[in-house]
């Protein structure tokens, strides 16, 4: 991902809600599992990360994105932005 690409997702991640939250039990296979179906129906997941999760966000982002195939938008305090391409139905146009 070039950096014009990830500059044109932070701006259309920067208004949406968080969809899932990561609370003190940290990152399950539950949450990695329903992240993962989400991307059926959306491309740009913005995930939180909250205050009784003691997890670093960035190694919570990394493993994500391995778990589900995705890419790593950016992590700002205890916010995550996910992408992943969808080539079934295609939303997000990406800038070359």
């Amino acid at each position: 991902m070039t950096s014009k690409q990830r500059a044109y997702l932070k701006s259309l991640a920067s208004t949406l809600d968080p969809i899932f939250q990561i609370g003190k039990s940290g990152l399950t296979p539950e949450v990695t599992q329903a992240i993962e179906e989400s991307f059926h129906t959306k491309e740009l997941i913005k995930i939180a990360v909250l205050k009784n999760c003691f997890d670093d966000p960035k190694e919570i982002a990394a493993t994500l994105a391995e778990r589900t195939h995705s890419q790593v938008v950016h992590v700002i305090g205890k916010k995550i932005v996910l992408y992943k391409e969808n080539k079934d139905n295609k939303k997000i146009e990406l800038p070359k």
